[in-house]
This record gives structure tokens, sequence and C-alpha cells, in this order.
């Protein structure tokens, strides 16, 4: 008995493999993040600040010296970033910069999957007031619960460990001033609620 073995076409087995390539880099896609950035010390947010006048003061003294010396254009970026008030004021940021970033606390935050978004929605629904007034959601629970979902918390080797929990987002919110706290609600919102996909013109 023979058996004849129908081979698909040429075309249609490209196509499944170009699909199939699109859809792998589609699943693969990670969800987005969004960093908040808490600091109480303006000192340090001014150190940064100065240095970083300082340096944009020593680049240009720089360039007027590298027009009086004759240096070609070719040759000017390089003894403007060698040139030793240059160095100095670089240097002076990055250990102004690292003092902010000691003095910094940051928050991530990651979208939920969208089930997992919905489902946090209708748990927190609305009471009947906050319906008639055109809330989406329980604006007295839902903001730590979104707060304690989204929050991811990172180990120094990068591993992700156990972060805020509800009762610790309620808390911030509760203490915190309502510009603070309106920031960090807002931070776990809008990581949520960007667009990161294109519609384009067609």
């Amino acid at each position: 008995m023979t058996t004849n073995t129908i081979e698909p076409p040429v075309q249609a087995v490209a196509r499944d493999a170009h699909w199939r390539a699109k859809m792998a880099r589609l699943k693969a896609r990670a969800l987005p993040e969004r960093t908040v950035r808490i600091c109480d010390d303006d000192a340090a947010k001014a150190a940064v600040t100065d240095a970083q006048l300082k340096l944009a003061q020593a680049r240009a003294a720089a360039r007027t010296a590298a027009a009086g010396h004759g240096i070609e254009d070719s040759q000017v970026d390089a003894f403007v970033g060698a040139h030793p008030q240059v160095v100095i004021a670089h240097s002076v940021l990055a250990t102004a910069e690292q003092a902010l970033a000691d003095a910094t606390i940051e928050l991530t935050f990651r979208a939920l999957p969208r089930p997992v978004w919905e489902a946090l929605l209708a748990a927190h629904a609305p009471t009947e007031e906050q319906a008639d007034k055109g809330q989406d959601y329980n604006v007295d629970t839902f903001p730590s619960a979104l707060i304690a979902a989204s929050h991811v918390e990172r180990d120094a080797a990068g591993t992700e460990v156990d972060g805020m929990t509800v009762a610790d987002a309620q808390s911030l919110l509760d203490e915190w001033s309502d510009g603070d706290a309106k920031v960090l609600f807002t931070g776990a919102l809008m990581v949520n609620q960007k667009l990161r996909a294109d519609l384009g013109k067609g």
C-alpha cells in the first residue's frame, strides 16, 4: 500500500513561521514599569543643580580656551573633555548625584495583567454614592490595594522580594500630605493605564 504525503505549500509554511515568531515576541513583552522617586533632602537636590550649572560653565570656558589656542574643530570636544576645570566639575557633579541617589527612595510599580486589574476593580467597586459621583472604584479602599498589588521590590541582586502590603500603603496614604499621597497613587495608577501601542495612521 502506497501512502502519499501531501506537503503544505511553501508559502503557507513561511507565513506560519513568520506569525509564530511575531506571536512569540508579542507574548514575551514585559509589563510596563514606572518608578516614583521620593527625596526630602533639598540640600542634595540643590547641590546637583549647582554642580550641573558649574559643569556647563566649565565647558563654556573650555570651549573659549580652545578657540584661543587655535584647536581644530574636530579636536574641540576632546580638548573640552580633558580640560582640568571640566574634569573637576564632572567629579563634583558625580559626587553630588551619588549623594542625591543615597538620599532618594525609589518605589517601582508594574502594570497588572488585565484579568488581575479587572478583578481588583471588581473587588473595590464604588459605593452607590461614589458611583453617582462618577467614580469607577471605591476611593477609600482601591488606592491602597492598587499600590500594594502593583508595587515591585527588588534586593541588591535584582531579585524580586516581598514588597508593600495593603496596610503599608494605607499607612502612607493616611500619614503623608495630600500631594505626596496623590503622587504615590498616581504612580501605581498611571503604569496600569499607560498606552504603549501605536495605532498608526493606516
